[in-house]
Protein backbone atom coordinates (compact mmCIF):
# COMPACT_ATOMS: atom_id res chain seq x y z
CA UNK A 1 0.00 0.00 0.00
CA UNK A 2 1.44 3.43 -0.90
CA UNK A 3 1.94 6.02 1.82
CA UNK A 4 2.35 9.78 1.43
CA UNK A 5 4.39 10.40 4.59
CA UNK A 6 6.51 8.66 7.20
CA UNK A 7 3.87 9.52 9.79
CA UNK A 8 1.31 7.49 7.81
CA UNK A 9 3.68 4.54 7.68
CA UNK A 10 4.22 4.73 11.43
CA UNK A 11 0.49 4.88 12.14
CA UNK A 12 0.01 1.80 9.98
CA UNK A 13 2.77 -0.05 11.79
CA UNK A 14 1.52 0.88 15.24
CA UNK A 15 -1.98 -0.33 14.31
CA UNK A 16 -0.61 -3.83 13.75
CA UNK A 17 -1.13 -6.16 16.73
CA UNK A 18 1.80 -8.08 18.15
CA UNK A 19 1.97 -11.71 17.06
CA UNK A 20 4.47 -13.10 19.56
CA UNK A 21 2.46 -12.20 22.64
CA UNK A 22 2.93 -13.91 25.99
CA UNK A 23 -0.27 -15.86 25.35
CA UNK A 24 1.06 -17.07 21.99
CA UNK A 25 4.38 -18.14 23.51
CA UNK A 26 2.60 -19.93 26.38
CA UNK A 27 0.37 -21.76 23.89
CA UNK A 28 3.31 -23.45 22.14
CA UNK A 29 3.54 -27.13 23.15
CA UNK A 30 7.17 -26.88 24.20
CA UNK A 31 7.17 -30.36 25.71
CA UNK A 32 6.49 -31.88 22.29
CA UNK A 33 9.50 -30.35 20.50
CA UNK A 34 11.59 -33.53 20.78
CA UNK A 35 8.79 -35.73 19.46
CA UNK A 36 9.72 -34.64 15.93
CA UNK A 37 13.06 -35.23 14.16
CA UNK A 38 15.31 -32.22 13.57
CA UNK A 39 18.34 -32.24 11.26
CA UNK A 40 21.32 -31.49 13.52
CA UNK A 41 23.05 -29.68 10.63
CA UNK A 42 20.45 -26.93 11.00
CA UNK A 43 21.22 -26.18 14.65
CA UNK A 44 24.10 -23.75 13.83
CA UNK A 45 21.80 -22.05 11.31
CA UNK A 46 19.09 -21.61 13.94
CA UNK A 47 21.69 -20.33 16.42
CA UNK A 48 22.85 -17.80 13.82
CA UNK A 49 19.26 -16.64 13.31
CA UNK A 50 18.80 -16.33 17.07
CA UNK A 51 21.97 -14.30 17.50
CA UNK A 52 21.14 -11.92 14.64
CA UNK A 53 17.83 -11.17 16.33
CA UNK A 54 19.41 -10.70 19.76
CA UNK A 55 21.97 -8.22 18.43
CA UNK A 56 19.17 -5.92 17.25
CA UNK A 57 19.55 -3.77 20.36
CA UNK A 58 23.19 -3.19 19.35
CA UNK A 59 22.16 -2.14 15.84
CA UNK A 60 19.47 0.11 17.36
CA UNK A 61 22.02 1.84 19.57
CA UNK A 62 24.31 2.41 16.59
CA UNK A 63 21.55 3.92 14.49
CA UNK A 64 20.56 6.32 17.28
CA UNK A 65 23.93 7.99 16.75
CA UNK A 66 22.98 9.02 13.20
CA UNK A 67 20.51 11.51 11.68
CA UNK A 68 18.37 8.53 10.64
CA UNK A 69 18.06 7.27 14.19
CA UNK A 70 17.31 10.74 15.50
CA UNK A 71 14.36 11.13 13.14
CA UNK A 72 11.35 11.07 15.53
CA UNK A 73 9.23 8.82 13.29
CA UNK A 74 11.98 6.27 12.67
CA UNK A 75 13.02 6.41 16.32
CA UNK A 76 9.45 5.62 17.42
CA UNK A 77 9.29 2.68 15.02
CA UNK A 78 12.60 1.31 16.26
CA UNK A 79 11.49 1.29 19.89
CA UNK A 80 8.89 -1.38 19.12
CA UNK A 81 10.99 -2.99 16.38
CA UNK A 82 13.80 -3.58 18.87
CA UNK A 83 11.49 -5.27 21.37
CA UNK A 84 9.95 -7.50 18.70
CA UNK A 85 13.30 -8.58 17.24
CA UNK A 86 14.78 -9.49 20.62
CA UNK A 87 11.64 -11.49 21.41
CA UNK A 88 12.19 -13.43 18.17
CA UNK A 89 15.67 -14.37 19.35
CA UNK A 90 14.42 -15.36 22.80
CA UNK A 91 11.72 -17.63 21.40
CA UNK A 92 14.14 -19.30 18.98
CA UNK A 93 16.44 -19.88 21.95
CA UNK A 94 13.56 -21.49 23.86
CA UNK A 95 13.09 -23.89 20.95
CA UNK A 96 16.80 -24.71 20.94
CA UNK A 97 16.68 -25.35 24.68
CA UNK A 98 13.84 -27.82 24.16
CA UNK A 99 15.96 -29.56 21.51
CA UNK A 100 18.64 -30.00 24.16
CA UNK A 101 20.87 -27.05 23.22
CA UNK A 102 21.09 -25.48 26.65
CA UNK A 103 21.98 -21.84 27.35
CA UNK A 104 22.52 -20.19 30.72
CA UNK A 105 20.89 -17.01 31.99
CA UNK A 106 23.69 -14.83 30.59
CA UNK A 107 23.54 -16.22 27.05
CA UNK A 108 22.49 -12.92 25.48
CA UNK A 109 25.43 -11.12 27.08
CA UNK A 110 27.74 -13.82 25.77
CA UNK A 111 26.45 -13.29 22.22
CA UNK A 112 27.20 -9.57 22.49
CA UNK A 113 30.66 -10.14 24.00
CA UNK A 114 31.68 -12.29 21.03
CA UNK A 115 31.11 -9.50 18.51
CA UNK A 116 34.64 -8.75 17.20
CA UNK A 117 36.42 -5.49 17.97
CA UNK A 118 36.82 -4.83 14.25
CA UNK A 119 33.04 -4.66 13.95
CA UNK A 120 32.83 -1.88 16.56
CA UNK A 121 35.71 0.07 14.97
CA UNK A 122 34.15 -0.25 11.52
CA UNK A 123 30.76 0.80 12.86
CA UNK A 124 32.23 3.91 14.49
CA UNK A 125 33.78 4.88 11.16
CA UNK A 126 30.55 4.29 9.25
CA UNK A 127 28.59 6.29 11.81
CA UNK A 128 30.97 9.23 11.38
CA UNK A 129 30.59 9.07 7.60
CA UNK A 130 26.80 8.87 7.77
CA UNK A 131 26.74 11.91 10.05
CA UNK A 132 28.71 13.78 7.39
CA UNK A 133 26.17 12.71 4.76
CA UNK A 134 23.32 13.80 7.03
CA UNK A 135 19.71 13.02 6.21
CA UNK A 136 20.64 12.06 2.66
CA UNK A 137 21.83 8.76 4.13
CA UNK A 138 18.41 7.92 5.58
CA UNK A 139 17.30 6.40 2.26
CA UNK A 140 20.34 4.10 2.40
CA UNK A 141 19.62 3.02 5.97
CA UNK A 142 15.98 2.31 5.15
CA UNK A 143 16.77 0.43 1.94
CA UNK A 144 19.35 -1.73 3.71
CA UNK A 145 16.83 -2.35 6.49
CA UNK A 146 14.18 -3.44 4.01
CA UNK A 147 16.60 -5.82 2.29
CA UNK A 148 17.72 -7.36 5.57
CA UNK A 149 14.13 -7.82 6.76
CA UNK A 150 13.05 -9.38 3.45
CA UNK A 151 16.00 -11.79 3.31
CA UNK A 152 15.42 -12.71 6.97
CA UNK A 153 11.80 -13.58 6.25
CA UNK A 154 12.83 -15.70 3.26
CA UNK A 155 15.44 -17.44 5.42
CA UNK A 156 12.74 -18.34 7.95
CA UNK A 157 10.54 -19.67 5.16
CA UNK A 158 13.41 -21.84 3.96
CA UNK A 159 14.00 -23.11 7.50
CA UNK A 160 10.31 -24.09 7.73
CA UNK A 161 10.57 -25.90 4.42
CA UNK A 162 13.76 -27.84 4.98
CA UNK A 163 13.37 -28.61 8.70
CA UNK A 164 9.84 -30.00 8.45
CA UNK A 165 9.37 -29.44 12.19
CA UNK A 166 5.74 -28.52 12.95
CA UNK A 167 6.40 -26.61 16.17
CA UNK A 168 9.27 -24.64 14.69
CA UNK A 169 6.97 -23.91 11.73
CA UNK A 170 4.38 -22.44 14.10
CA UNK A 171 7.00 -20.25 15.78
CA UNK A 172 8.63 -19.04 12.56
CA UNK A 173 5.34 -18.29 10.83
CA UNK A 174 4.47 -15.97 13.72
CA UNK A 175 7.89 -14.33 13.50
CA UNK A 176 7.47 -13.87 9.73
CA UNK A 177 4.26 -11.89 10.31
CA UNK A 178 6.17 -9.38 12.44
CA UNK A 179 9.15 -9.35 10.07
CA UNK A 180 6.79 -8.57 7.19
CA UNK A 181 5.46 -5.54 9.08
CA UNK A 182 9.05 -4.40 9.64
CA UNK A 183 9.74 -4.85 5.93
CA UNK A 184 6.77 -2.72 4.99
CA UNK A 185 7.90 0.10 7.27
CA UNK A 186 11.48 0.10 5.99
CA UNK A 187 10.47 -0.29 2.35
CA UNK A 188 7.78 2.40 2.51
CA UNK A 189 10.05 4.93 4.19
CA UNK A 190 12.89 4.06 1.79
CA UNK A 191 10.55 4.75 -1.13
CA UNK A 192 9.56 8.13 0.32
CA UNK A 193 13.17 9.10 1.02
CA UNK A 194 14.43 7.94 -2.38
CA UNK A 195 11.75 9.98 -4.13
CA UNK A 196 13.12 13.19 -2.61
CA UNK A 197 16.22 13.56 -4.78
CA UNK A 198 18.63 11.83 -7.10
CA UNK A 199 21.53 12.21 -4.67
CA UNK A 200 19.81 9.96 -2.15
CA UNK A 201 19.09 7.44 -4.90
CA UNK A 202 22.67 7.38 -6.18
CA UNK A 203 24.11 7.07 -2.68
CA UNK A 204 21.75 4.25 -1.65
CA UNK A 205 22.31 2.33 -4.86
CA UNK A 206 26.10 2.71 -4.66
CA UNK A 207 26.19 1.40 -1.08
CA UNK A 208 23.86 -1.54 -1.71
CA UNK A 209 25.55 -2.44 -4.98
CA UNK A 210 29.07 -2.41 -3.54
CA UNK A 211 28.72 -3.17 0.16
CA UNK A 212 25.75 -5.49 0.55
CA UNK A 213 26.37 -8.52 2.77
CA UNK A 214 23.97 -10.93 4.49
CA UNK A 215 22.73 -9.66 7.83
CA UNK A 216 24.98 -10.80 10.69
CA UNK A 217 28.12 -11.41 8.62
CA UNK A 218 30.12 -8.57 10.15
CA UNK A 219 28.95 -9.08 13.73
CA UNK A 220 28.85 -12.88 13.88
CA UNK A 221 31.64 -13.76 11.46
CA UNK A 222 31.99 -14.87 7.85
CA UNK A 223 32.25 -18.57 8.70
CA UNK A 224 28.92 -18.68 10.54
CA UNK A 225 27.31 -16.56 7.85
CA UNK A 226 28.52 -18.80 5.02
CA UNK A 227 27.38 -21.96 6.79
CA UNK A 228 23.91 -20.51 7.34
CA UNK A 229 23.47 -19.11 3.83
CA UNK A 230 24.66 -22.32 2.17
CA UNK A 231 22.60 -24.45 4.54
CA UNK A 232 19.45 -22.55 3.66
CA UNK A 233 19.88 -21.75 -0.02
CA UNK A 234 22.76 -23.82 -1.36
CA UNK A 235 21.08 -27.05 -2.36
CA UNK A 236 18.10 -25.72 -4.29
CA UNK A 237 18.33 -23.40 -7.31
CA UNK A 238 14.61 -22.72 -6.87
CA UNK A 239 15.37 -21.14 -3.48
CA UNK A 240 17.70 -18.62 -5.13
CA UNK A 241 15.09 -17.89 -7.78
CA UNK A 242 12.49 -17.33 -5.08
CA UNK A 243 14.88 -14.99 -3.27
CA UNK A 244 15.34 -13.08 -6.52
CA UNK A 245 11.59 -12.79 -6.99
CA UNK A 246 10.70 -11.81 -3.42
CA UNK A 247 13.67 -9.55 -2.60
CA UNK A 248 15.64 -8.40 -5.65
CA UNK A 249 12.61 -7.72 -7.84
CA UNK A 250 10.92 -5.77 -5.05
CA UNK A 251 14.03 -3.65 -4.52
CA UNK A 252 14.09 -3.14 -8.29
CA UNK A 253 10.81 -1.20 -7.96
CA UNK A 254 12.34 1.42 -5.66
CA UNK A 255 13.33 4.76 -7.24
CA UNK A 256 16.86 4.52 -8.65
CA UNK A 257 17.24 0.75 -8.24
CA UNK A 258 16.32 -0.51 -11.69
CA UNK A 259 18.19 -3.72 -12.60
CA UNK A 260 20.18 -3.87 -9.38
CA UNK A 261 20.77 -7.52 -8.42
CA UNK A 262 23.46 -7.42 -5.74
CA UNK A 263 21.35 -9.38 -3.24
CA UNK A 264 20.70 -12.38 -5.51
CA UNK A 265 24.25 -12.25 -6.84
CA UNK A 266 25.85 -12.18 -3.39
CA UNK A 267 23.79 -15.06 -2.00
CA UNK A 268 24.23 -17.17 -5.15
CA UNK A 269 27.99 -16.55 -5.15
CA UNK A 270 28.28 -17.61 -1.52
CA UNK A 271 26.38 -20.80 -2.24
CA UNK A 272 28.51 -21.60 -5.28
CA UNK A 273 31.90 -20.79 -3.80
CA UNK A 274 31.38 -22.31 -0.36
CA UNK A 275 29.11 -25.31 -0.96
CA UNK A 276 31.51 -27.51 0.99
CA UNK A 277 30.95 -25.73 4.32
CA UNK A 278 27.56 -27.39 4.80
CA UNK A 279 28.05 -31.15 5.32
CA UNK A 280 26.08 -33.62 3.24
CA UNK A 281 25.22 -35.40 6.49
CA UNK A 282 26.28 -35.66 10.10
Amino acid sequence: MPFDSKEEVLRWYESRPRTLTDDFIDSIPWGEVRRYPFDRRLIPVLEYMRDVEILTDMYHKELRGTPTGRDPVISKFMERWGVEEVTHGEVINMFLNELGIRTDTAWKSEVRKKVPLFYHINTALITALTNLAGRRFTATHMTFGAVHEMTTAQSYRRMIEISGHPILKRILKAIIIEESAHTNFYWSVARLELRKNRTAQRLARFVLENFYYPVGQSSLGRARCRYSVVGLFGNDPAAIENLNRTVTERVDSLPGFREMNSVTRTIADLCRKHAEVFPAQL
